[in-house]
């Protein structure tokens, strides 16, 4: 159709693009993608898989099969986590050899989308939860759901299942879930008097601020809260933040038809948790240019709103002085982000087969503990929580699993017009929190998500 010529001929001129610029890093967070690491750096199956293991395979006049895989380049706990995961791999299958190729995080998805219409897509993909809808609308993703049974459906949380599913069908999974929460300091929180929340009697939205105007004037405080603005603006804005509407009511998109943001993203509602947000900032309880990551470790900040993957150098940092908890009920309930990293199957793969054989093997319950041991997030599956010391009931981070059993967790607008949402909120997050005008922000947000749904048809 006309539309999806126009979205082809733009991604042509991505690519042309994309040959003569540069690789950055970023992502959720952004810092965490090295700037030195390129494509060709990282190639850890070929270093696990030796020709001589081959070698009888050959013999007997069957060669083994070359699997393409791209994994962005995330924290360094998180790489070598994946390459323990693909050595095991090889030293179980000499039939199949993954050919493994990191690329930076920060223009993960625009080298994606060039590399699909170059015809360069890898076998195995990975790629943030929500860009699923727009590269399964473009033809870019197989189906997986005739390759996954029932019991081992069952075995995801339903998050999971419901991040990978577009227009009924499966196109991915992964190994772990993410989760969203309030990370303190308790000997802070009882020197300023603040009542310890809980996920049954969570902090209302004048509890929380009363806290945070406590908590500031505490001597070894020099901000309330740390809101990872050091992150940058990018996908950080939206996950971390974007439950805040959704907890007052609004939120990014009319999910009724996935048609328009008005009235949504800049509503009353809209307008009232962000000139929330904006007052925090206004009153000195955020920093909105820290100059590090290291606040909260320092003792610098009581609170610190951020995702499951600080989760290991906190708990080193703090020991038992470290609380987890859950976030904040602004009206209509505590909401929290959800969905990560995951993996699929690429249209352009000549051997289907045998990716899923690579893709089934990293999606194995003691293949996923090595990543979530690694870097903190909820285990995707069941049986790998169960099996999980920090996750497990009585864990340190059992709270991120009750938050996604009890419906806290809102999926991020599952729609192709994804990547524009989330460009156009983090931009109006980023100007309100520096002072603009809050319902001018959201109404320029809406603006442009519109305009894109309307130059593409609304993806129809």
């Amino acid at each position: 159709m006309p539309r999806k010529k126009l979205f082809v001929t733009l991604l042509l001129l991505l690519a042309a693009v994309l040959v003569l610029s540069a690789c950055g890093g970023a992502a959720a967070p952004q810092e965490e993608a090295p700037e030195e690491a390129a494509p060709e750096e990282a190639a850890p199956a070929e270093e696990a898989a030796p020709e001589e293991e081959a070698a009888p395979e050959e013999a007997a006049g069957e060669e083994a099969v070359t699997v393409t895989l791209w994994f962005h380049s995330g924290r360094g706990s998180e790489r070598d986590a994946l390459s323990q995961i693909l050595d095991n791999f090889a030293a179980e299958r000499s039939d199949i050899v993954v050919d493994a190729v990191e690329l930076p995080e920060g223009d993960y998805n625009q080298q994606v989308q060039a590399a699909a219409v170059a015809g360069d897509l890898p076998c195995v993909l990975d790629f943030d939860g929500p860009f699923l809808y727009n590269y399964a609308w473009g033809g870019f993703l197989t189906p997986i759901g005739d390759y996954v049974s029932d019991e081992m459906q069952a075995d995801f949380l339903p998050s999971i299942i419901n991040q990978g599913t577009y227009n009924g069908q499966l196109y991915s999974l992964g190994q772990f879930d993410s989760g969203l929460a309030l990370w303190a300091r308790k000997s802070y929180l009882e020197a300023a008097g603040v009542r310890i929340p809980t996920i049954d009697d969570p902090w209302t939205r004048e509890e929380f601020e009363e806290a945070l105007a406590a908590l500031q004037e505490l001597p070894e405080v020099e901000y309330a809260l740390d809101m990872k603005m050091n992150y940058g603006r990018g996908e950080w804005f939206t996950y971390g933040f974007s439950p805040i509407l959704q907890s007052f009511g609004a939120d990014l998109i009319d999910r009724e038809t996935y048609e328009t943001a008005e009235g949504v993203l800049n509503g009353p509602e809209a307008v009232a948790a962000m000139e929330m947000v904006q007052g925090w900032f206004e009153a000195g309880y955020v920093n909105a240019e820290p100059a590090g990551d290291t606040d909260f470790v320092d003792g610098k900040s009581a609170i610190s709103w951020v995702g499951h993957w600080v989760a290991p150098d906190y708990m080193d940092a703090l020991g038992d002085d470290l609380l987890l908890l859950p976030m904040p009920d602004f009206g209509e309930g505590p909401k929290t982000g959800m969905g990560s990293w995951n993996w699929g199957i690429t249209s352009q793969c000549p051997n289907p087969d045998a990716a899923w054989e690579v893709l089934e093997f990293i999606l194995q319950p003691e293949q996923i503990l090595i990543m979530t041991n690694a870097n903190g997030a909820v285990p995707a599956r069941f049986s790998a929580i169960e099996q999980s010391e920090l996750y497990a009931e009585g864990g340190m981070l059992n709270l991120y699993v009750q938050q996604i059993e009890r419906g806290f967790a809102v999926p991020r607008p599952i729609t192709p017009a994804y990547p524009t949402i989330t460009t156009a909120f983090a931009e109006a997050f980023d100007n309100i929190v520096h002072g603009a005008d809050v319902q001018e922000e959201l109404d320029k947000a809406v603006d442009k998500i519109d305009q894109d749904l309307m130059e593409n048809d609304y993806y129809r």
